[in-house]
């Protein structure tokens, strides 16, 4: 940089773990805030974002280091994105240089150019506009390719989807028929313009009356509540709720919480709007999910389908955000910035002044309460679409019942009974691996990881055992090696060790299992859900993945194999967490015209919460759970924090957060109560001892302050070179 340049001071928000930004010197006009710098950070170079024009800084002058170069001319960031960060870095406690990155794409993140790159595009030539399609009728899918394109060009991305192969867009091309061309991607809105919508389902009375209430707020903040039991309908309220909305030009963003919800989201939202909707989730790569930024930025995008992180994204005229499945523990991020995607979201529609929508058939406690409370509405869909029937449920005692794979001879013949009929059934068992531990028939030696205090799950595909903690692979065994034995058995049941078991007893009716080891290839979740829904397989096994927001309408019976464990659980969302998941998994029966059954097997069926779930529903439990929750003062009627600690050694981490304890109780805050510190659910993990402390209060503003007052005050303790902490605002997650 020229030194005869006049500088000036730019606050810069750096991407370190530190509660503080840095000054520098920079060239006239200043950086906006929002623009990427590229800085020199110590030995390092690192891209921040200007967030701040200081008139001084406390660090003199003449040690003020000048930028190394400004990247952008118009900020990445705008000011509505760049308040919503500093908000979210403020009341998560979290430095706002490794909050603002979450709003930018990784290659942004990384000092590349936040512009699109010329995509190739399939045109149909004249000839190939002047040609009758009839002459290729020998060539179906040549045919098929060339009357799509004389609509309009296509990327080969976008023909793929719709099972047009390069073989059948070269051999046009050869024929003069098709050109390829390199453009530019349109990003202008131009889709409001010759807005088109495809007929929708006829709408039933809940669902009018939900569409009714939202859209009659559309220029305002709202934010509702649709609790509608499985099959009601709530994606088809989302689409008609979305019509006048994106006539008007408007945007959407719609969260779903896992990535395998996304593509038949998708095509349901692509089927029935002809407008741009794109996605992002870490499927992925980071080219195509700048490209999904920038469209949305621009307004190319009318309509963003995401994951967690979309809620960061910039939109030229967002209208609405749509969060479904709002319940689910995915929208929670677990480490580093450790956000809720759901409250963001509310906050965010707040700040723009428009409705948010959260969906869900079994809504979180917290979000009830608030519908409950009048801070958000309250819509409700209490029959299922079309003449789709609530499914019946049946608890199994299987106590002194021989099971096969954890499967018992009464589900077994049920499913027999249901295949017989021409249906699918489903089997929840949520433990991947063949078997959940590995011990020695002879010794009782078990295969224990040697950083967790955890066993190694065994997978007998590819022969090895997995610690799915702290992710340590090694062989599997051949003999035991305290006693020599080859006598090395598994301890529970896995879903590999279910397909096994199946595919023997039901020869005759494919099976296929949809689990995190079976689907980590791109596009395989997507394949098996295809060949699902068109009868390739008849009995699908599944762990959660299986279990959220999918429609299998031939799908009669569903078997819940062991759900046992969560009903002692020490965390207090333990219930709450069991009967979301078994209420999702159930609605997965009878979605269409053909009558459901739900079975749960159970060593305990006469448990309180199974029966008040299976004869009462979810509406039921919640309304009992909120009343224990308030006797309790749990969260939704306190306000916690968690201070997590890890170290190599037990008592670096104990004396940590004693002193920690000890500060927070000298403090004063007589509402405040700090629980602990104590032991996590698991308490070595990763060669890493871990303990933490709870901070619980009634009201949010005294914990606030008391907890801004503490993370200031562990920055200066020498402790923090030693242990390794974090503070998690409004924890899911107790372990």
């Amino acid at each position: 940089m020229d030194s005869s340049q006049t500088l000036d001071l730019v606050r810069v928000a750096v991407p370190v773990p530190l509660r503080r930004h840095f000054d520098y010197l920079s060239p006239l006009p200043l950086p906006e805030p929002g623009c990427r710098v590229e800085i020199p950070f110590g030995p390092q170079t690192l891209v921040g974002l200007v967030v701040d024009h200081p008139t001084e800084s406390q660090v003199p002058r003449a040690k003020l280091k000048p930028l190394k170069r400004v990247l952008d001319t118009a900020p990445v960031l705008g000011p509505d994105i760049l308040a919503l960060m500093a908000w979210s870095a403020s009341y998560y406690q979290h430095p706002l240089g490794e909050v603002l990155p979450h709003a930018l794409p990784v290659l942004v993140r990384k000092g590349e150019p936040a512009a699109y790159r010329e995509l190739e595009f399939w045109f149909a030539t004249e000839a190939g506009m002047a040609i009758d399609l009839n002459e290729l009728k020998r060539a179906a899918k040549q045919q098929q390719a060339l009357a799509l394109l004389r609509k309009g060009p296509q990327t080969p991305s976008a023909l793929k989807q719709e099972e047009i192969q390069s073989a059948a867009l070269t051999a046009l091309e050869k024929k003069g028929l098709l050109e390829k061309r390199s453009l530019e991607p349109s990003h202008d809105g131009d889709w409001a313009t010759h807005f088109d919508a495809g007929e929708g389902l006829r709408l039933n009375g809940e669902q009018a009356l939900a569409v009714a209430a939202v859209t009659s707020q559309s220029d305002k903040f709202g934010a509702f509540l649709l609790d509608g039991i499985t099959g009601s309908g709530k994606t088809e309220v989302y689409l008609s709720i979305l019509e006048p909305l994106l006539k008007a030009g408007r945007q959407a963003l719609v969260m779903v919480p896992e990535i395998g919800l996304t593509p038949q989201t998708i095509n349901r939202f692509r089927r029935r709007f002809k407008v741009p909707v794109v996605a992002m989730n870490s499927a992925m790569n980071d080219r195509e999910r700048l490209d999904a930024w920038l469209a949305c930025r621009d307004g190319g995008a009318a309509i963003l389908i995401g994951t967690r992180s979309a809620v960061f994204t910039p939109f030229k005229n967002l209208g609405i955000i749509i969060i479904d499945e709002e319940h689910d523990g995915s929208f929670k991020q677990q480490d580093g910035f450790r956000y809720h995607a759901r409250d963001l979201a509310v906050m965010r529609a707040h700040r723009a002044g428009i409705p948010i929508l959260l969906g869900s058939a079994t809504p979180s406690l917290e979000t009830l309460h608030n519908a409950r409370t009048g801070k958000y509405h309250h819509l409700s869909l209490t029959r299922r679409a079309g003449n789709a029937q609530t499914a019946r449920q049946v608890i199994l005692d299987i106590k002194s019942v021989r099971l096969q794979a954890g499967l018992s001879p009464q589900l077994e013949q049920l499913m027999a009974e249901h295949l017989a009929a021409g249906n699918q059934v489903m089997l929840f068992l949520n433990r991947r691996g063949y078997a959940p531990a590995l011990i020695c028939h002879q010794c009782g030696w078990s295969a224990a990881c040697e950083r967790c205090d955890a066993w190694y799950t065994w997978h007998q595909a590819g022969r090895r055992l997995h610690c799915h903690h702290c992710d340590s692979v090694r062989p599997l065994p051949h003999h035991c090696p305290e006693c020599g034995s080859n006598e090395l058995i598994g301890s529970g049941v896995g879903t590999e060790q279910l397909e096994q078991l199946l595919t023997t007893v039901f020869p005759q009716y494919p099976v296929v299992r949809i689990d995190r080891d079976n689907t980590r290839r791109k596009g395989e979740l997507e394949t098996h859900l295809g060949d699902i829904k068109a009868g390739k397989y008849k009995i699908l096994i599944g762990t959660q993945m299986l279990a959220k927001g999918h429609h299998f309408p031939d799908v009669t019976l569903v078997g819940l194999l062991d759900v046992d464990g969560a009903l002692f659980s020490a965390d207090f969302r333990a219930a709450e967490k069991l009967a979301q998941l078994y209420t999702q998994v159930a609605g997965r029966a009878g979605r269409a015209s053909k009558p459901g059954l739900v079975v749960l097997q159970s060593h305990h069926p006469e448990h309180a919460l199974l029966q008040d779930l299976t004869q009462n529903g979810y509406g039921h439990f919640a309304d009992t759970a909120l009343k224990e929750r308030r006797l309790l003062g749990l969260p939704p009627f306190s306000y916690q924090g968690l201070f997590r600690a890890e170290a190599n050694g037990r008592d670096e981490v104990q004396l940590f957060l004693t002193r920690l304890a000890e500060t927070l109780r000298s403090a004063r805050y007589p509402q405040v109560q700090v629980l602990g510190p104590i032991s996590g659910f698991m308490e070595r993990k990763a060669g890493k001892f871990r303990m933490q402390l709870l901070v619980q209060g009634p009201n949010r503003a005294p914990l606030a302050q008391l907890l801004d007052w503490a993370v200031k005050e562990l920055d200066g303790w020498p402790e923090t070179k030693k242990v390794r902490w974090s503070l998690d605002i409004d924890p899911t997650e107790l372990n």
